[in-house]
């Protein structure tokens, strides 16, 4: 039988179809990103002024609760749905054992109701770690040298437990303890705070790209030498799988990898092992750097915010906390 015409020179199956036109890259997309995926950092400070420019993080500021509380209202109308907050406090008032933590009338319990008072609906993280508050820049209690474990449980508890009082939605704990998810929730419970969320910075890695937070939070000039004995080591990935196993049996919600982009293997590991919500922070560093590019004209800073921020989500991720977060929500409902 002769066929009607002849058969093709060409391949039939053309992928390309399907990218032929921004309408049907929009239908075929295996992945959405919105601004409900994002969680604003924002960094507030104790200091006089209003807003003071990070210089190792362009775009980003140092902010008063007033500030901080305009910020909410912004995430608010674009749709973010969190804000997490980290302080810069007077290193004057800084001490071995980070005594500012579990001030009821500190600088956090001020930021939250703050905002809790002009932007009710957006949900507020706080960090739960002593490196803000201490002298020696370290997550913990400090003792000849050494980050001890077990005492720096009841500190960060105790911090914990006063942020949820001042009206935190989240507490999150990033010291990576041993033992202090267990810690902190039974401390939320034990004082009726059944339904504050933990958010567990699970697996967060010894990173050098954690160089500008450092700045921003004032905490770089207190560090005594490094981290590297409770953060984890870059090499190791079944040993993050351990340590979200053991914050989620002992009570987390949420957990967290950071930093983010080098750890993409990392979240989605974590992401289809547990079936939890699992969270990235594309830290100081991966903004900085990206900003670097973008002020010598190497890339283009919106296409390159949104193509990392949805590698976050192939990769697995609930949301992502990134300083980018306004930008790419402006972006993301043009």
């Amino acid at each position: 039988m002769t066929l009607p015409f002849a058969p093709a020179p060409f391949p039939l199956a053309r992928p390309r179809r399907l990218r032929s036109s921004p309408w049907v890259r929009r239908l075929v997309a295996e992945i959405a990103l919105t601004p409900a995926d994002l969680i604003w950092p924002l960094i507030v400070h104790d200091g006089a002024d209003d807003r003071v420019a990070v210089p190792s993080m362009p775009g980003v500021f140092r902010l008063s609760p007033r500030e901080a509380a305009k910020a909410a209202v912004e995430a608010r109308d674009l749709g973010i749905p969190a804000v997490a907050l980290f302080p810069n406090i007077d290193g004057a008032i800084k001490d071995a054992v980070g005594t500012g933590a579990t001030d009821p009338d500190g600088l956090i319990p001020d930021c939250i109701k703050a905002i809790k008072d002009a932007a009710p609906e957006i949900g507020v993280i706080c960090d739960v770690a002593l490196d803000c508050y201490t002298d020696h820049g370290h997550d913990g209690v400090v003792e000849d040298g050494r980050v001890l474990n077990d005492a720096s449980l009841e500190r960060l508890a105790e911090q914990a437990f006063i942020q949820a009082h001042a009206g935190a939605d989240v507490v999150a704990p990033s010291d990576m303890m041993d033992g202090r998810v267990q810690a902190i929730r039974e401390a939320l419970e034990a004082n009726g705070f059944h339904d504050t969320l933990i958010l567990s910075y699970a697996a967060k890695y010894a990173s050098a790209f954690y160089g500008p937070y450092r700045d921003a939070v004032g905490s770089a000039a207190m560090l005594v030498g490094d981290k590297k004995t409770y953060q984890m080591d870059h090499a190791n990935s079944d040993e993050a799988l351990r340590e979200v196993a053991m914050d989620i049996a002992e009570g987390a919600d949420m957990v967290m990898v950071k930093p983010g982009m080098p750890y993409l293997d990392i979240v989605q590991r974590v992401s289809e092992t547990f079936k939890v919500p699992t969270f990235a922070y594309q830290v100081s560093g991966e903004y900085a750097m990206i900003q670097a590019a973008v002020a010598h004209g190497w890339l283009d800073q919106d296409r390159a915010i949104l193509e990392t921020l949805t590698g976050f989500k192939r990769a697995g991720c609930a949301g992502v906390l990134t300083y980018f977060a306004p930008r790419a929500a402006r972006l993301l409902g043009a």
